[in-house]
């Protein structure tokens, strides 16, 4: 099967690399949330596809799921001793990642061709791309005012209570270069393990006039037992008033749904479910996880087309 899949975060990480493990180069395509992406040390960041470059690269810190393996970080400790901001931690390998893009793009370069261009140095055989090359960027709207994902995320560690999200720029973002493509080849777009709200809202909001209703949509639930296995998700739903659970991520994607994949912990959730679903083992925490997972939704998948 020929397969785009949306990922952002470590778990949309996790599962792309399952993918990438099953399927070949040419029948797999990875589009990544950018309104994560932001300016910070004069350097532009783009964790999301970073994270899923350095996990299909094999680069990923296994610990965390994000930054380098092996990393060291002498520049962001001497940044901080001379009083620059620390709070954003940033590894001496993962530096030169922002610095070659920064680099790239003030050249003149999209970040899609950049992206291209650093998977070939790592050895990344399947297509990653940006969900566009227009800046997009996503605000959380909280009770302590609206923050940068970033800053809310990171810096203020997710504390202030959402009440919204909005994604300026993403009215003129178009899809980046090669995204169309891929979906018009597509035979399924699977919607990885990712925050539905921050990671796959913006992907969906940029490709949703060129998402066609005869293309099946898969999504597999972040959300095991009421809780996220990574990111605040959960927290996020609670505070806009949502009970957090596998059957919410579903309803979230209701309306571009054709099946849904939720683990063995919520199987009585499957029968309130209006599409078809797949109950599984959806935790990964080895890459053999993530391989059997990932052949379970392409046969999935497979059998709704």
């Amino acid at each position: 099967m020929k397969i785009v899949a949306l990922a952002g975060g470590v778990g949309g990480a996790k599962l792309a690399h399952g993918l990438a493990q099953v399927l070949l180069p040419e029948d797999l395509t990875v589009v990544v949330n950018t309104g994560d992406d932001f300016e910070h040390l004069g350097l532009f960041i783009s964790p999301d596809l970073d994270t899923v470059c350095y996990t299909l690269a094999g680069l990923a810190n296994p610990e965390t799921g994000w930054g380098r393996v092996n990393e060291t970080w002498q520049t962001i400790t001497n940044i901080e001793k001379l009083g620059g901001p620390g709070w954003f931690h940033l590894g001496d390998q993962d530096i030169a990642t922002h610095l070659e893009r920064t680099r790239r793009l003030k050249e003149g370069q999209s970040l899609s061709q950049i992206t291209r261009g650093f998977c070939k140095a790592w050895g990344v055989k399947h297509t990653v791309l940006p969900m566009s090359d227009q800046p997009v960027r996503t605000i959380v709207e909280t009770d302590e005012g609206d923050l940068p994902f970033q800053e809310y995320f990171v810096h203020r560690a997710c504390q202030p209570r959402v009440r919204g999200f909005r994604f300026e720029g993403v009215e003129t973002a178009r899809p980046a270069d090669g995204v169309e493509q891929a979906i018009r080849y597509a035979e399924a777009v699977i919607i990885c393990p990712s925050n539905p709200w921050v990671s796959i809202d913006p992907i969906l909001r940029v490709l949703s006039p060129i998402l066609s209703d005869k293309l099946p949509v898969v999504a597999v639930s972040p959300i095991i037992g009421g809780k996220t296995v990574k990111g605040p998700a959960a927290k996020m739903y609670a505070e806009l008033g949502i009970e957090p659970s596998a059957l919410a991520v579903a309803k979230h994607y209701l309306d571009i749904l054709r099946g849904f994949v939720l683990d063995n912990q919520d199987a009585q959730l499957a029968a309130s479910l209006p599409v078809r679903t797949l109950i599984t083992n959806t935790l990964m925490r080895t890459d053999e996880d993530r391989a059997r997972l990932a052949q379970d939704v392409l046969h999935f998948a497979g059998n709704l087309t």
